[in-house]
């Protein structure tokens, strides 16, 4: 692929990944309720996810994931599930500073929880299946160009939500009372839940 063609794939791809969504408000509210622990393989899930999908789109096999839909409406379900799970607490979570809140999910679980919520995510189904083809010429798109373009978003998605991440974590830095830390325990558990439901009826 040139360089100009590869360039506004990536200003479309990070408008895409940058506008809030149920990954965003999911990470966010995770990093709220437990800080940056865990946090590498959940970004990690999303960037597979992404892979996962950029690949379906890219070697022409949107029509078997169109076949397949009951697979990744079950899969939708099953992160809908793990958010309400995280939701529920991180809002149950004590507000004491000096009270260890329960553990947050880390390694492949992290992983595997922001992993089904991507595959089942129709803000991603409908970036890769609708949106990309208008950018990159599908039908046409070599083994190397796919490479690079899963390079790129690797790169993109990675360090868009690692932003988010931090950003969100200085926030946390300031809830230093016992009260801030039991509003943002229940903020963060009440916007797990509430991405649940949208993937859910979306």
């Amino acid at each position: 692929m040139t360089l100009s063609s590869l360039l506004l794939f990536a200003a479309v791809y990070f408008a895409a990944v940058a506008t809030p969504g149920p990954g965003i408000a999911a990470l966010i509210a995770r990093v709220l309720g437990h800080g940056l622990k865990g946090v590498a393989p959940f970004i990690a899930g999303y960037v597979v996810g992404d892979m996962i999908w950029l690949v379906l789109a890219g070697t022409g096999l949107s029509v078997l994931a169109h076949a397949f839909a009951g697979l990744f409406v079950a899969i939708k379900y099953a992160g809908a599930a793990y958010l309400l799970y995280l939701g529920w607490t991180m809002a149950t979570a004590p507000g004491a500073t000096g009270v260890a809140a329960p553990a947050a999910s880390s390694g492949w679980r992290a992983f595997f929880g922001s992993l089904s919520l991507t595959l089942g995510n129709p803000k991603v189904m409908i970036f890769f299946l609708s949106i990309m083809p208008l950018v990159v010429d599908v039908r046409t798109l070599t083994p190397a160009a796919l490479v690079e373009l899963a390079a790129l978003c690797a790169v993109v998605i990675s360090a868009t939500l690692a932003a988010y991440a931090l950003a969100a974590n200085r926030a946390r830095a300031f809830l230093r009372s016992t009260r801030a830390m039991r509003i943002a325990h229940r903020a963060a558990g009440g916007v797990m839940a509430g991405v649940a439901v949208a993937v859910v009826t979306r």
